[in-house]
């Protein structure tokens, strides 16, 4: 079996070359009591809480099925290799974000970090990412 590559965990590396890449379209969070996701839905994440099943979706799915959604978000990538053991990189990022009154909630992978922040912040957010390459 193929072990993929360690990420990167130094904090100045990190920061120095992530590049915010933006997926298209409009996302939302929906949730189910019962933890079954409709058919049709194809969420981009869930995650398992003692309430139910969150799931990140795309808006015109929950719109085209009928789910009840909160907070409509753009989905930003940083699209570095973050080691999953990184100190300080979402911090830093999230301070940033906060300190200019941009909410945000963000998802690992094994690759990437993601965020997700209201539609109508996004070119602020993505100008307050800018500021980690100057």
């Amino acid at each position: 079996m193929n072990t993929p590559m360690a990420g990167e965990s130094d904090l100045d590396q990190l920061l120095q070359h992530m590049a915010p890449v933006v997926c298209p379209g409009t996302f939302v969070y929906c949730t189910f009591p019962d933890a079954s996701l409709p058919s049709g839905l194809e969420p981009v994440s869930t995650i398992h809480e003692v309430e139910g099943l969150t799931a990140i979706v795309p808006k015109a799915q929950a719109v085209a099925l009928g789910i009840d959604f909160q907070f409509e978000s753009a989905l930003i990538t940083l699209s570095v290799h973050s080691s999953l053991s990184a100190v300080g990189f979402l911090a830093r990022i999230c301070g940033v974000l906060a300190a200019t009154s941009i909410p945000c909630n963000v998802l690992s992978g094994f690759y990437h970090d993601h965020l997700l922040v209201p539609v109508d912040k996004l070119p602020e957010t993505l100008r307050a990412l800018s500021s980690f390459h100057r």
